[in-house]
């Protein structure tokens, strides 16, 4: 956070030590821990200084009879590999979210209370009377001097000046003192302007959740607080109800109302909420939207880009770190899920988003659980194709939790911090070139140097002012500053620029009368030579129009031929592709009658098959039977050469022939 005065690790152990877990890295038990904050609470920070002292968990799992260290055990190994200097960032955030304090009550870290540097406030005038209770300063109207050079008193005309307008340095911070109760202070809430009105809700103060709804009129530069209440349904007599704390949400003015898109709070949903606020009814309402809406989160950007809403990044209620891109249409309210192409940002919160020409979104800085960034990145909503164009001038340095806001082609980034302090510059980025320049610079511990500051711009009385307010830097904040911007809104700067001739006149009119005879006729002898320059302009000026009438004739001549031509050209293919048509259907034609040729073709082919393997099943039976032929005459013949050899052996030994053979 930016209130850290030492670095890491050593605002690691620092933290370690203040919550229980031993001096500067002394690891011991974890009991003073669970006795000062909830077991939920103390377990993370176990598991967390473990995991950056330590390492990813390696042990076994203890046995299921001391479920105390068995739990230390979960929330330890749950982290898995985690990086240690992960872990140690994530240890102190959740230290400052639960115990904001921690820091300044640490002795050895405080040797002496620091001061905050004073800012600038407006210079005073000689007999400029006090200012009133309202916000305002009458300032009496200076003394003239007469022709004969003796001061003259003038009556008692006073000019007042209100609101904003007490702001007389430009791209200088300067302190305001609204009247009316402060609200309390806080970071990671939200602001947004509507009808010369700041509203600033919910955010986060002491670890604890706010939903207060506040409004700073910055005519009167007074604070009043909104006693709003959340709409249960649609009707006329649906029930109110308390609208729930949050912090970490973006605030955006859509016409005449504004919505609440996101944010952390304490029970929270599985998707992200869009909750409208109706300023006529004081009310809140749960806007009902269609399609896939992004997961439930914190600290992402949130850009009105014509009439859709881009949401980009944050942190969803399990702390894992998301760079998903989500565009809500206000119009159907109906979310879209967008895969853009190319490489997109690094996963990251508390980032700051712009949109340039309806068409580029921004996104520039942001950190993780353990470093901060300094990158910009461009999305063309158009291609929605992801790039990272090279910055120009002084590079800023790493930062989150900063604030940011457009005027015109400016965009200006206020606060944040670098895990060592709080950032001390306001930078402006012209979107067009991307080049980067200093505005200003604050030095020692104040609320613009902090994160979770909001910064919202205000047109007020023909100029442009920057308005941040909050903030965590050590101690929550509540102060409001403004800063007046040299260069007015592109608006502002093109009505100022169109030539009047009137006003011209009106300013001429002044001088004439109390002027003396020789600066009469300087200024007259000037007016008619500016008007014989503007007649000679206006002469070069219409002859290079008519010139470049001719030029662009001559053009639309050529065009015009050209365009003969392509539909000539246009006609010739048109002809070639109708003969082609033509020939290409006689081909598809002959394919059939090919195709029909070859069905019947394979239909023979397939009877030829059949009789050949008839012919094969009669030449096998054939065979058969000539065998079973040669067999039959040889066991005739054996039965012969059996009976002539019987014979002769019975007559030798004494047989007498058969009587049926003879």
């Amino acid at each position: 956070m930016a209130s850290a005065g030492i670095a890491y690790p050593d605002r690691f152990y620092a933290a370690a030590a203040y919550a229980g877990f031993g001096a500067y890295g002394a690891t011991t038990s974890s009991s003073a821990a669970i006795s000062r904050f909830q077991n939920d609470v103390a377990l993370l920070l176990y598991g967390l200084h473990q995991q950056a002292t330590v390492g990813p968990c390696n042990v076994p799992k203890p046995r299921a009879w001391n479920p105390v260290e068995q739990s230390k055990w979960t929330s330890w190994h749950g982290l898995g590999s985690m990086p240690q200097a992960e872990a140690m960032r994530l240890f102190v955030k959740i230290l400052e979210e639960e115990d904001p304090g921690w820091y300044s009550r640490v002795p050895e870290l405080n040797p002496r209370p620091v001061v905050d540097i004073e800012m600038l406030k407006p210079k005073e005038e000689p007999n400029v009377l006090p200012a009133s209770t309202n916000g305002t300063t009458p300032i009496p109207e200076p003394k003239t001097i007469s022709e004969n050079g003796s001061s003259v008193e003038t009556q008692d005309k006073v000019v007042i000046l209100e609101g904003l307008s007490t702001v007389s340095a430009h791209e200088e911070w300067t302190a305001l003192s609204p009247s009316g109760q402060r609200p309390k202070p806080r970071y990671e809430h939200g602001a947004t302007v509507l009808q010369d009105k700041m509203y600033i809700f919910g955010g986060n103060h002491n670890g604890r959740y706010l939903s207060d709804l506040q409004v700073l009129d910055l005519k009167s530069l007074s604070w009043s607080k909104i006693d709003a209440k959340l709409q249960a349904g649609s009707s006329d007599l649906a029930k109110t109800t308390q609208v729930s704390p949050c912090a970490g949400h973006s605030l955006i003015s859509w016409g005449n109302r504004f919505f609440s898109i996101a944010g952390h709070t304490k029970d929270p949903s599985d998707n992200v909420t869009v909750k409208e606020f109706d300023p006529h009814t004081c009310t809140w309402s749960i806007v009902s939207t269609y399609g896939k809406p992004p997961v439930s989160r914190g600290g992402q950007s949130v850009t009105l880009v014509g009439t859709t809403l881009v949401v980009f990044g944050g942190e969803d209620a399990k702390r894992c770190l998301l760079n998903d891109l989500h565009i809500l249409d206000l119009e159907s309210m109906t979310w879209d899920d967008v895969d853009a192409i190319g490489t997109p940002p690094a996963p990251r919160s508390d980032h700051a988003a712009a949109c340039h020409a309806d068409r580029y979104l921004l996104i520039f800085g942001g950190g993780s659980h353990a470093t901060c960034f300094n990158d910009l990145h461009v999305l063309d909503l158009q291609t929605m194709e992801w790039s990272r164009p090279k910055q120009q001038g002084l590079l800023p340095s790493p930062r989150a939790g900063h604030a940011g806001a457009t005027v015109g082609e400016n965009w200006y980034i206020v606060g944040g911090g670098n895990n060592k302090s709080g950032v001390s510059e306001t930078l402006v980025l012209n979107m067009s070139t991307l080049a980067w320049s200093v505005v200003s610079t604050v030095e020692g511990r104040v609320p613009l140097a902090s994160e979770g500051m909001t910064l919202v711009c205000s047109n007020y009385s023909g100029e442009d002012y920057l308005i941040s307010f909050g903030g965590y830097n050590g101690r929550y904040s509540n102060e409001v500053y403004a800063l007046k911007l040299s260069v007015k809104s592109d608006l502002q700067s093109n009505t100022e620029d169109q030539p009047i001739s009137d006003s011209t006149s009106r300013v001429l009119e002044p001088e004439v009368e109390i002027s003396q005879d020789g600066k009469i006729r300087e200024i007259a002898m000037d007016n008619s030579d500016s008007v014989n320059r503007n007649d000679e302009a206006s002469e070069q000026l219409l002859a290079a129009l008519k010139a470049e009438k001719e030029e662009l004739e001559a053009t639309l001549n050529r065009e015009g031929l050209q365009t003969v031509q392509l539909k000539e050209e246009i006609t010739e293919a048109e002809a070639r592709n109708a003969e082609l048509t033509k020939e290409l259907q006689a081909v598809r034609g002959q394919l059939a009658a090919e195709q029909s040729r070859c069905f019947k073709l394979e239909v023979d082919v397939a009877e030829l098959r059949q009789k050949l393997q008839s012919l094969d099943a009669l030449e096998r039976e054939v065979e058969l039977l000539r065998r079973q032929r040669a067999a039959s005459e040889q066991a005739a013949l054996d039965a012969k050469q059996k009976q002539g050899s019987g014979g002769v052996w019975g007559w030798l030994v004494g047989t007498p022939p058969d009587d049926s053979e003879s």
